[in-house]
């Protein structure tokens, strides 16, 4: 799946060359713009990276009437601009999109990154209907997805200011996480974080809409669900567990996976104690929760050494090992702004 398109600006999508036009800035091209719309109210960003002066992509948010995700305007390579981009959003730049009138920049970008999918200005009208840019389901969160990210680069600019700690900074946020039981209503926004996850997804694979529900009635079986907001704005629903209570000393936990606009908010940490303390408190003696050894979900592995969490088998990438939570071990406290 595409998660952003990055796009020139000159001849691409603005009508003409931006330096060129000083009196009168050249006008959005009204195809590219067509598109873009349709793609952002499919969730996907969008980006801007461009050889022009920062003013540049202030036109281009006027012309086009649309407020970019991130941008980068100066004369460095396009690919190092895409870099910087994918860095900001927290993508991995296989999951970018890149438009370009120039063929000699096309070529840069496609010989330094080749997982980015480089197209011309002429291949994108029909480029909109492929697979790539198809999500399997588009839900309220998606559709916002361009305001949450303006709303993440606001938080960030702030915290870079802020003196205290991180766990400062998230109370100075009047941050919120509310954990809780999965309804019908979730299912669509459950199914769609198991596609667009990769940093903290447990299994890597999509998740049908109706095995969660399958899940809902179950005596042993919880689908959970974990919603984020601060004063900057509600994230809504960002991410979703699977807890397997059964009838034995452990619990385990089939599928983990959460949203990289949490990462760094705490709530990675606050689900992983809140799981493992309501084990604990059903009188549990571990938690396990198997993991798909990739390259991709490292820092969600980062994450569960932090929380204590320990695998036996060191399994090579591909292959799932049992990360365990020995609950006879003392457990961090939930943080005050956690409700579950």
């Amino acid at each position: 799946m595409i998660k952003c398109v990055v796009w020139d600006l000159d001849n691409t999508l603005l009508d003409g060359v931006y330096l060129e036009s000083p009196g009168q800035p050249p006008p959005a091209s009204r195809e590219m713009t067509s598109a873009l719309r349709d793609l952002a109210d499919r969730g996907i960003l969008q980006a801007i990276a461009s050889k022009n002066p920062p003013e540049a992509c202030r036109h281009a948010e006027l012309a086009t009437g649309h407020a970019f995700a991130a941008s980068h305007c100066g004369w460095e390579a396009k690919s190092a601009a895409i870099r910087t981009i994918a860095a900001d959003l927290g993508f991995a730049t296989g999951e970018l999109a890149f438009v370009d009138d120039d063929a000699m920049e096309r070529g840069e970008v496609a010989f330094s990154l080749p997982e980015v999918l480089v197209l011309a200005p002429q291949e994108v009208p029909e480029a909109v209907s492929w697979p790539q840019f198809s999500p399997p389901a588009v839900t309220e969160e998606a559709r916002r997805r361009g305001e949450l990210y303006r709303q993440r680069r606001a938080r960030q600019d702030e915290a870079k200011a802020f003196g205290g700690s991180r766990e400062d900074f998230l109370r100075h946020s009047q941050t919120t996480v509310t954990i809780a039981p999965a309804t019908a209503a979730d299912l669509p926004r459950l199914h769609e974080l198991s596609v667009r996850t990769h940093q903290f997804n447990s299994v890597g694979a999509a998740v049908p809409e109706r095995e969660f529900a399958a899940l809902l009635g179950s005596e042993s079986d919880r689908v959970m669900t974990v919603r984020l907001a601060d004063r900057f704005g509600d994230d809504g629903l960002v991410g979703g567990c699977v807890v397997a209570t059964g009838n034995g000393p452990g619990w385990r936990v089939p599928l983990l996976m959460m949203s990289c606009r949490a990462l760094g908010r705490g709530v990675i940490d606050a689900l992983l104690t809140w799981i493992c303390r309501t084990a604990l408190a059903a009188d549990a003696h571990s938690v396990t929760l198997p993991c798909l050894i990739s390259p991709r979900n490292v820092p969600l592995r980062i994450a569960l050494t932090g929380a204590g969490f320990r695998t036996s088998a060191q399994a090579d990438a591909g292959l799932t090992a049992d990360y365990v939570r020995d609950l006879g071990q003392a457990l961090p406290e939930l943080p005050s702004w956690v409700s579950g």
